[in-house]
């Protein structure tokens, strides 16, 4: 599978991270490539992870991690990964 990032996702992605950066830049890093490494993965398997409760269709689903949620869509020929979204946990789409 291929995996795209939408650029809704990075900028939030990148918004988050330099957030984090100004106290701690290191942890910022940190958490970009921990991000970054688990999208990696969907790869292998993007079934794992729950389907998501802001939509109704079960091939878009979301993956938790640190009080985000990381929402991606699998393609219908299931060769691509369209990730999409990054929310903190309170909030909604």
């Amino acid at each position: 599978m291929k995996i795209k990032l939408a650029d809704s996702f990075v900028s939030r992605l990148n918004g988050q991270v330099n957030y984090i950066a100004k106290d701690k830049p290191g942890a910022a890093r940190k958490f970009k490539n921990d991000v970054l490494s688990l999208i990696r993965k969907l790869q292998s398997n993007a079934l794992l992870h729950r389907k998501s409760i802001y939509f109704e269709d079960p091939t878009i689903r979301e993956l938790i991690f640190k009080g985000y949620k990381i929402v991606y869509k699998i393609s219908d020929n299931k060769e691509t990964i369209v990730v999409f979204g990054l929310i903190k946990e309170e909030e909604k789409l």
